[in-house]
């Protein structure tokens, strides 16, 4: 790799750290080409990304970022998983590592706070943008229909009642 091309890896790389929700930082060593590809689609169907880059490039671009602590835990064979949404990278990365001993969460940053084994999975715990947004409609649509129901309750009340009243009229 040319000067040129590292220079526009490291560019790449400084985006990423600056543009992401969360980054985490695994240990890939073992896996083979179709689990990385499984982890890789996993990730895709999140709108997250996987990105591997050589350790000392990514240690250059996250000079001067807010999660420069990070550089700490690219040793080895490291593979960045990030998503703009602050839980859809962590959630990714956890459950991969439940269906492959060989990936190993090291850690990672969530903006500013750096986060360590616990805290990436503390992360993917949380709920995802998309699960608040559903609850917030959800909350706020409940109102709504439960004050329908209560408007339109006494006319169906009334209705009935003098549907009775009726037939017993008619009876008599």
């Amino acid at each position: 790799m040319d000067r040129a091309q590292k220079e526009k890896v490291v560019e790449e790389l400084g985006q990423i750290f600056e543009s992401s929700g969360v980054v985490v930082v695994s240990r890939y060593e073992g896996l083979t080409v179709a689990e990385m590809q499984n982890l890789r689609a996993r990730a895709r169907g999140a709108e997250a990304s996987v990105r591997v880059a050589k350790n000392r490039l990514a240690k250059i671009a996250l000079e001067g970022q807010p999660c420069a602590s990070i550089g700490e835990y690219l040793t080895g064979m490291t593979v960045l998983t990030f998503s703009e949404d602050p839980v859809a990278a962590a959630k990714v990365a956890e459950d991969f590592a439940k269906d492959n001993s060989k990936f190993e969460i090291l850690g990672g940053a969530m903006g500013e706070n750096a986060l360590d084994r616990a805290g990436v999975q503390a992360v993917s715990k949380m709920p995802s943008r998309e699960e608040l947004i559903a609850s917030i409609v959800g909350c706020i649509g409940a109102p709504a229909s439960n004050i329908a129901g209560a408007i339109g309750a006494p006319a169906s009340n009334i209705a009935s009642i003098l549907s009775t009243i009726e037939e017993r009229g008619e009876a008599a």
